[in-house]
């Protein structure tokens, strides 16, 4: 059995370990698709940069276009008028002062152009020519950056794939560990070892006498409901008397203060009757039903409903321990009959009590007594002594083990239910 619980506790490591990759999977992953986001920003601001530079250079070779053109124009010119232009000819044939100063404005201004034009040229051409190298460029890094993104997708994929099958080994780890611990719990059940003759024995009876204490619980049913509507119809006369009677106290107060003088009404207003015992009748409230659950006796709780380990290891407890001096009284929890009472296995002096409660059977079993003070198939009222506690069968100390079962008790203690839901007043 041990060896079987250090298996777990190992299993319960190997566990937390895949959880752990798959947590360090999971910030892996996200750092990846960080990247891959950020590498996709970057290629999509390229695309818009590529795309201005690619209008600029249109623009460009528009412009170095019409300027070629225009160059060409005024070189087909030059050679229709026999060569160059001699500017000095042009200067020198002025009529007159102003003349010169006229042709010599033109001239400069010619010159002037000639030479914007072919700086401009010489400008636009160069930049064209860095800017097709820096579209070439950013193509050349485009390109990277796409070669980049798609190892970076491979790369989340592989690392989603690798999470996934994590994921399943996660699961697959999960269900067997629980499937060992429920098997480790059911080996180390609390076992009642009883024949099978004795469990039909108590079976039988427990059907019998559920019948018998749903009979009994139907007729105080009745009882009770016929005690609170003679109650009720108590109250109500009760209350039509006092407000007779408060009516008739009313009526002579008013006929007093009528014969008084007006200097006498706030005194006669202060003496008016109070209502108290009218609103004492109509406040009245039945008793309270005793169909709960209450605790057996008094004790210090030593082991609550669920797992536990008395020292053999983890075993499923079907109840709850209060440890108690031998000899203490245990009561009914709540009014029923007495299905079985004496010794079984490890339990030792058993009672087991049949109840119906508002129309459901539920069983109270009481262990480890030391004597047992009813008998089978005997009626019992909620805080009646059944027993004294003890140390009898599987036990640890002197102590109560108190269970209680929605539905007849089995075996299997498969209807066992947390006692300290039901327990009230």
């Amino acid at each position: 059995m041990q060896e079987k619980s250090n298996e777990i506790s190992i299993n319960q490591s190997d566990l937390e370990k895949i959880m752990a990759k798959i947590t360090e999977l999971s910030t892996k992953i996200q750092e990846t698709e960080g990247k891959v986001n950020g590498v996709q920003l970057e290629i999509d601001q390229t695309k818009v940069e590529i795309e201005e530079l690619k209008g600029s250079i249109g623009e460009l070779e528009r412009k170095i276009a019409e300027r070629t053109e225009l160059l060409q124009e005024r070189a087909r010119a030059i050679q229709l008028s026999g060569g160059s232009v001699d500017y000095i000819d042009v200067l020198l044939g002025a009529n007159s002062f102003i003349d010169f100063i006229d042709r010599f404005s033109a001239v400069n201004t010619l010159i002037e152009a000639d030479r914007e034009i072919m700086q401009e040229q010489a400008d636009d051409k160069q930049l064209l020519s860095e800017q097709k190298a820096e579209v070439e460029t950013k193509l050349a890094e485009q390109e990277k950056r796409r070669s980049e993104l798609v190892t970076l997708k491979e790369s989340l994929n592989g690392q989603k794939k690798e999470q996934a099958g994590l994921q399943k080994e996660l699961e697959a780890e999960q269900t067997r560990l629980a499937k060992e611990k429920t098997s480790l719990e059911s080996e180390q059940a609390e076992t009642v070892d009883i024949s099978a003759e004795l469990e039909k024995e108590i079976s039988k009876e427990q059907a019998r006498l559920a019948e018998l204490a749903r009979k009994a619980e139907e007729e105080r049913q009745r009882k009770l409901a016929a005690e609170r509507a003679a109650a009720a119809e108590r109250a109500a006369a009760a209350q039509k008397a006092a407000q007779e009677k408060a009516a008739q106290e009313k009526a002579a107060q008013e006929k007093i203060a009528s014969e008084k003088s007006e200097s006498q009404k706030s005194t006669a207003q202060k003496a008016a009757p109070q209502k108290s015992t009218s609103s004492a009748v109509a406040s009245y409230t039945a008793p309270a039903s005793n169909s709960g659950f209450i605790a057996p006796l008094t004790g210090r709780l030593t082991s609550s409903f669920g797992g536990r380990n008395i020292g053999a290891g983890l075993e499923s407890h079907k109840g709850i321990d209060a440890a108690v001096p031998t000899g203490t009284q245990v009561s009914a929890s709540a009014s029923g009959y007495v299905s079985y009472a004496g010794p079984m296995g490890t339990y030792g002096n058993v009672v087991m009590l049949t109840h119906s409660i508002n129309g459901q059977t539920f069983t109270t079993v009481y262990a480890h007594l030391n004597s047992i003070s009813v008998s089978q198939g005997q009626s019992v009222s909620r805080g009646q002594k059944i027993a004294a506690s003890g140390n009898t069968g599987r036990s640890t100390g002197p102590h109560l083990h108190f269970e209680i079962h929605i539905g007849s008790w089995n075996g299997a203690r498969s209807n066992a239910v947390n006692p300290f839901n039901y327990i009230g007043g």
